[in-house]
């Protein structure tokens, strides 16, 4: 399936920190110029540009991994040519414990590592494309839901899907959980809500 869709991203460093600013893929027999699809997740993991260049000024071949392999069958399923994923934090980091360690130390060092915050809404406006639907799949840690809230008050809610955690607020299940039922479960339940 890798094969059909084109995986670019824009990666750069501040610091001796790594980051990537948002991740496209799209179809390879597409003509399509925009995003007809957005999807929030919780932020880029391990992702890392094909050219090994960890700051580059310009989107550059990315390495897909599983979770990309999760938003692909879904785009298949729905008929999208082009989906743009941004992340709660753009900050590279594939251990969860120690990306929420980061955080404070971010704030002290006054890094916006987060798109949806205030100080970073040229980048925003200039990346999320309104109209077209929403999937919230950042996960359901808690030690997300503070920026799970910016992303949520700067999006909205229109045309938003995802499989949320019952009774929570800011909880939206990963698009890869460990369990393999559970991953087919994601993509079947996101699909039938986007075709409904």
């Amino acid at each position: 399936m890798r094969e059909d869709f084109n995986v670019t991203g824009l990666f750069y460093e501040i610091q001796e920190y790594k980051f990537r600013k948002f991740l496209n893929i799209v179809k390879k027999d597409s003509n399509c110029q925009i995003p007809d699809l957005m999807v929030v997740m919780m932020n880029p993991g391990g992702s890392r540009p094909i050219n090994g260049y960890d700051d580059y000024e310009i989107e550059t071949e990315t390495i897909p991994d599983r979770t990309q392999d999760q938003i692909m069958v879904l785009m298949n399923n729905c008929k999208f040519n082009y989906a743009r994923i941004l992340n709660l934090s753009d900050f590279r980091e594939p251990q969860s414990r120690k990306f929420y360690n980061q955080m404070d130390d971010f704030e002290i060092k006054n890094i916006h590592h987060s798109i949806f915050c205030e100080e970073r809404k040229e980048d925003f406006n200039k990346l999320f494309i309104k109209d077209i639907p929403v999937i919230f799949a950042w996960g359901v840690n808690r030690n997300l839901f503070e920026l799970a809230a910016l992303a949520k008050e700067r999006i909205g809610l229109v045309n938003v899907s995802g499989l949320k955690k019952e009774g929570e607020e800011y909880a939206y299940y990963h698009p890869l959980p460990q369990n393999y039922n559970k991953q087919k479960e994601w993509v079947i339940n996101i699909t039938e809500t986007i075709k409904a």
